[in-house]
């Protein structure tokens, strides 16, 4: 079956200001990648649909959200945590990523395709049930997992994160939840210096040195991920797809290639091969150097599309 994307224009309306990393551009910097690698004509593209404000709370508390939209402002900034802010656009910007999710979900259950990325923003893996954080303010995945439980009655939904900056929000919503396997590598001791206390056992953390390289962070999938999933045998895969590890990327000191991200979609989707299917939806965090995460977004694609 086929991949497709699923985005939005007003993606790129939300704006935290001049010369913060989450930029408008990193969507523009995929999109272009895309048209230069050919890839436009291999996948579908669709428009996000904001998602029903009531599925929110699936993943959020509902003073947190109340919170949010009270407060979502209409003109200027509002600060919802020292990293994250909100202009006149944020709010149906958010409202738009957790549609995706939501969207993507639904596409891949009813068979239409057999992976989607979402490549939308805000990003979600730091928001947590009460508040946002890291440049988050509604948790993505966390909704698209519960809502693939609550919806379609699935009993086994794994995610998996790649990001350098440990999940926490998406471990915090999930911790205490039945039938998911969340697994993540991460850069540690580093931002949101999260991920190496104790934890349940569906939880698979798995730290890397600052200066870790292809072999470190191959390892800890082998060693980690693999057995885990292998084990779990999940219904769905849902992958927060940061590309914040990339060498070219100032936010982080590990070293990873378009070739480690193109490689670590491939031994994901030989899992949901087998186990589900194919069915695979990828959601965006982070990735701040624009060419290394068009170039990384492309390699994942592929990988999505298999040979």
């Amino acid at each position: 079956m086929p991949v497709c994307i699923i985005n939005h224009s007003d993606c790129a309306k939300h704006d935290m200001g001049d010369f913060h990393p989450e930029c408008p551009a990193r969507l523009g910097a995929i999109q272009d990648q895309l048209i230069a690698s050919g890839l436009d004509f291999a996948i579908r593209q669709f428009d996000a649909t904001s998602i029903n404000p009531e599925l929110l709370s699936l993943a959020h508390e509902q003073d947190y959200i109340d919170f949010v939209f009270d407060n979502a402002p209409s003109s200027g900034q509002f600060t919802l945590d020292p990293d994250t802010s909100m202009n006149e656009h944020s709010l149906n910007a958010a409202m738009l990523a957790a549609g995706a999710a939501v969207n993507a979900v639904d596409k891949v259950i009813a068979g239409e395709f057999s992976a989607v990325f979402c490549a939308t923003r805000p990003p979600g893996h730091h928001a947590e049930r009460h508040r946002a954080m890291g440049f988050c303010i509604f948790n993505n995945i966390a909704t698209a997992a519960l809502y693939a439980q609550s919806k379609y009655q699935l009993k086994r939904v794994a995610i998996l994160d790649f990001d350098v900056h440990h999940g926490n929000g998406t471990e915090e919503i999930m911790k205490d939840k039945d039938g998911i396997l969340f697994c993540s590598t991460f850069q540690h001791p580093f931002y949101p210096f999260s991920g190496t206390e104790a934890h349940p056992s569906h939880i698979i953390n798995t730290p890397l040195p600052s200066n870790a390289s292809s072999t470190e962070f191959r390892n800890a999938v082998t060693k980690n991920w693999l057995p885990a999933l292998e084990n779990f045998k999940p219904e769905l895969i849902l992958i927060s797809a940061g590309f914040d590890a990339h060498a070219e990327d100032d936010m982080s000191q590990v070293r990873l290639y378009e070739h480690d991200y193109r490689w670590v979609t491939d031994q994901i989707k030989t899992v949901a091969d087998k186990h589900c299917n194919g069915r695979i939806v990828s959601i965006l965090e982070g990735g701040y150097s624009l060419g290394a995460l068009g170039r990384s977004v492309v390699a994942h694609i592929q990988g999505l599309l298999g040979d």
